[in-house]
């Protein structure tokens, strides 16, 4: 079984390097078509936007497929989506092909998770989600800061293609040598809709949506705040990102240990510390080597908020669902979206220096609703 989580989760490697590849790439692209930072940012909110939106609707409409053609599916899109993207000539029609595989992305997620959690026991769960989000650490530790490279050393065409690989590798494993996989199907609509009654769920959706909103404010423009606060250059900013990813491996380990032993306490944890890094970035972002030392550790916290949001979610129900979990697959792409255009709209006004004043907002009003959710349930 742990074989199958670990081929699951380098698909997840290549979908998430797909999706957060640019966060390294935007200022090139930027300059290749001559557009602005937060208009690049679209190439990021975009496909977001897409995999918040119809992220149920596809599991729903995808529910009566095989599990396994449905992951070979969604990583074939993946793969022709990356080589097409590497070849386009405009701005626009690169942002309509970056949102084809944005439509799968849910799809897939949504069956990795579902294995993790149903293939395991209450005590091992958080261990199994853990397994399958190593997937989004690899993609920091290595598809962001490899793609950035990429484009620095050759050019952003190089950064697709490289992705496009990835997804292939990704594509060959998984239909070669992951099993077949039960179908549970999407639920029923009488289940869904008892289920969204619970006012607990809510709790824990609008938690994540304030969490990974902060993340992606300052992360999604990180590229472009080491370049031109930190005044780094592309390779310092691909060591940069690789330091990041890096560190996150040990994160996304110890909030997988602790999150099913002491889920508020970790929880808490995480967004003091995550607002903390902020306030250090916001003070000593334009300082070189102090940056360094912030990068590592903005990683080690960074790495855990998508599996602490997707625990706070699954565990406000006592249902473990593939639509459960496609619907948090939606709420973290809202909050990316949301992340990534409260980001631009901020840099546009303020400068990319002020980014980080808005996710310690945000984080702020984490806060706020762990508190609330901790005094009526946790």
């Amino acid at each position: 079984m742990n074989r199958n989580l670990y081929l699951l989760a380098f698909g997840v490697f290549g979908i998430t390097t797909t999706e957060f590849g640019v966060i390294g790439v935007l200022p090139e692209l930027a300059s290749a078509f001559r557009v602005s930072i937060e208009k690049a940012g679209w190439l990021l909110s975009a496909f977001a936007l897409i995999v918040a939106v119809f992220g149920p609707f596809m599991l729903l409409i995808l529910s009566s497929f095989k599990r396994k053609s449905l992951l070979i599916l969604s990583l074939s899109v993946f793969v022709a989506a990356n080589i097409l993207s590497a070849f386009i000539p405009d701005f626009y029609l690169l942002l309509i092909v970056r949102m084809i595989p944005a439509f799968f992305h849910p799809v897939y997620w949504s069956i990795a998770l579902s294995v993790a959690g149903q293939t395991s026991d209450a005590a091992e769960k958080s261990r199994a989600v853990s397994i399958i989000f190593s997937g989004l650490t690899l993609a920091t530790v290595l598809g962001v800061p490899l793609a950035t490279f990429m484009s620095d050393f050759l050019s952003w065409q190089s950064s697709f293609l490289l992705t496009a690989f990835i997804n292939g590798v990704a594509l060959a494993g998984v239909w070669l040598y992951l099993p077949s996989i039960q179908n549970t199907g999407a639920s029923s609509g009488k289940f869904q809709i008892k289920t969204f009654r619970d006012k607990h769920i809510w709790g824990g959706f609008l938690l994540a949506f304030f969490m990974i909103t902060a993340m992606y404010s300052t992360y999604g423009y990180m590229a472009d705040f080491l370049k031109n606060v930190t005044h780094m250059n592309g390779k310092q900013i691909s060591m940069m990102l690789f330091l990041f990813g890096t560190a996150g491996i040990a994160g996304n380990r110890i909030a997988g240990k602790y999150m099913s032993r002491f889920p508020f306490q970790t929880t808490l944890a995480f967004l003091i510390l995550l607002s903390g890094i902020h306030l250090l970035i916001a003070y000593y972002g334009s300082c070189f080597t102090p940056m360094i030392l912030i990068t590592g550790f903005w990683g080690l916290i960074h790495s855990g908020g998508f599996l602490i949001s997707n625990i706070n979610v699954t565990s406000s129900t006592s249902e473990d669902s593939e639509f459960i979990n496609s619907i948090f697959t939606s709420c973290g792409n809202f909050a990316v979206t949301a992340g990534s255009l409260l980001g631009g709209f901020c840099i546009a006004r303020y400068g990319i220096e002020n980014v980080v004043w808005l996710s310690i907002t945000v984080l702020i009003l984490a806060m706020v609703v762990l508190l609330v959710k901790k005094r009526n349930r946790y």
